[in-house]
């Protein structure tokens, strides 16, 4: 017979060991599944065992105390590792949560995930839990501009995580650009690793959460850090700055940094050479799995979409939960104490006798108040648009240059799925993470919430080998 789970995690960064510990200390059957091959998401990254001279935290904060929480963990729960969760169903029972349900709302229905084990020869894998708990993370948003597919361009996240993972140093002569507090820890971190970072280019202004003093105090100790290595090593800090080009034939050599208007127009232009190019424009929420599931989604401060959540992280849907960045991109620290209420939340409507705990509420409350402010203080102005030519490629994957995105425009595409259908920007291996924000962007609407079935790569063997194949009404559109 098959186990039925009490709680499945997707996610082992801080929400999802969170989460899944306070569930189990409370007694529930828990899984937890992630697609890495050792837990930490995207913010506690591991250097490899042959870096043993560093003490675990060397590169950043809080990591001592998050494996501290994991070994916990791995006593009281089932871990799956290395496994890539390509799609969520809700089988069996009142599937929508109507009369009659039990205490947790979902009158016997089962969530079952799908899943692809190990590495070259994935094999299939379907666990089966009464509850869910989606903490699937962000990606880096990028913006496009004259020559960011160029070798040597990467996302801030993308240099932040060789760092990290791997004691590798992007590249020698490098800048960083782009908008939020993130550019600082990244510029930080590759001066102290001995990269000769030529410049920090924020879009914002330079003191964006000036106006809310209160919430920022309790971070000024980690600007101050950053501050003091960036002055350290002599690395320039420009507000309302922006790299608007690269260029370099076969790999980067210099970009164009502009002195920006406040809707982020270029004024004034100058030459900085370079051979690595570090950007970031915030972060997008993975909602893939929330959607399938019919999850509702709400806008953000900064317009980006994320999956509602009560105050006890319950989604729309009955014995779905969500935490962490799905909900809104707040970092690791809101991250935890999200996990931890939805665990605690997932086991109290599993019947378990759990006390509340008022301060975690309010930690969440605090936290999430200075996600907002950040928010508000760093957004994207639409100037961006105004850096780019016809030749500009918007979406990497398949080539596809303004040119051809303003074409479906004149061809009468009033949204980004038609102008997907007609110049196929979106259709390559990301699928549209990199670019569907910009392509919503040119096509004149909000950025929508994903709809993929099929939230991984998969075989064909794999979705034919399916009992119950994906329901005709749940696929999606090419």
């Amino acid at each position: 017979m098959t186990r039925v789970y009490d709680l499945a995690v997707i996610g082992a960064g801080p929400a999802g060991v969170a989460g899944a510990l306070e569930a189990s200390l409370a007694g529930l059957d828990v899984v937890v599944i992630d697609a890495a091959s050792r837990p930490g998401g995207q913010y506690h990254r591991h250097l490899p065992d042959s870096f043993h001279a560093l003490r675990p935290g060397a590169l950043h904060h809080g990591l001592e105390r998050f494996m501290r929480q994991w070994e916990a963990l791995r006593s009281r729960a089932e871990i799956l590792l290395g496994h890539r969760v390509w799609a969520v169903e809700r089988t069996g029972g009142d599937a929508a949560g109507t009369a009659g349900d039990t205490v947790d709302g979902t009158a016997g229905a089962t969530v079952t995930v799908r899943c692809l084990a190990g590495d070259r020869e994935e094999r299939p894998r379907a666990v089966r839990a009464r509850a869910l708990l989606i903490a699937t993370g962000a990606h880096d948003r990028p913006l496009p501009f004259p020559g960011w597919d160029l070798p040597g361009v990467l996302t801030a996240g993308g240099a932040q995580a060789l760092l990290k993972g791997s004691l590798v140093v992007a590249g020698r002569r490098v800048v960083v650009s782009g908008t939020g507090p993130f550019l600082l820890p990244v510029a930080a971190g590759l001066a102290r690793a001995g990269a000769d970072v030529r410049g920090v280019y924020e879009a914002g202004g330079r003191f964006g959460l000036a106006r809310h003093p209160l919430l920022a105090a309790g971070k000024a100790a980690e600007a101050a850090g950053y501050a003091a290595v960036l002055a350290r090593h002599r690395v320039p800090y420009r507000g309302r700055h922006a790299v608007v080009a690269a260029h370099g034939e076969d790999t980067l050599t210099h970009v164009t940094v502009a002195r920006l208007d406040a809707d982020w127009r270029p004024v004034a232009t100058r030459t900085v050479e370079c051979d690595t190019l570090a950007c970031g424009y915030g972060f997008v929420p993975q909602l893939e799995l929330p959607v399938q599931l019919g999850c509702a989604t709400r806008r953000d401060a900064d317009g980006t979409p994320v999956v509602a959540v009560d105050a006890g992280r319950r989604t729309s849907v009955p014995g779905v939960y969500a935490a962490g960045e799905t909900t809104g991109v707040g970092g690791a620290e809101l991250a935890e104490a999200e996990g931890r209420l939805a665990g605690r939340t997932v086991a109290a409507d599993r019947g378990r006798r759990v006390p509340p705990l008022p301060a975690l509420a309010r930690r969440v409350d605090r936290l999430a108040a200075f996600a907002r402010a950040l928010h508000e203080a760093y957004p994207v102005r639409p100037g961006w648009r105004d850096w780019l030519r016809d030749d500009t490629l918007v979406c990497r994957c398949e080539e596809v240059p303004l040119s051809a995105v303003r074409e479906a425009r004149s061809l009468g595409a009033t949204d980004a799925r038609s102008v997907k259908l007609l110049a196929r920007p979106g259709m390559g291996w990301c699928q549209g993470r990199m670019c569907g924000y910009a392509v919503a962007c040119l096509a004149g609407e909000d950025p929508a919430a994903p709809r993929r079935p099929i939230a991984q790569p998969v075989r064909l063997g794999d979705l034919a080998g399916l009992e119950h194949p994906l329901r005709k009404d749940d696929r999606d559109d090419p």
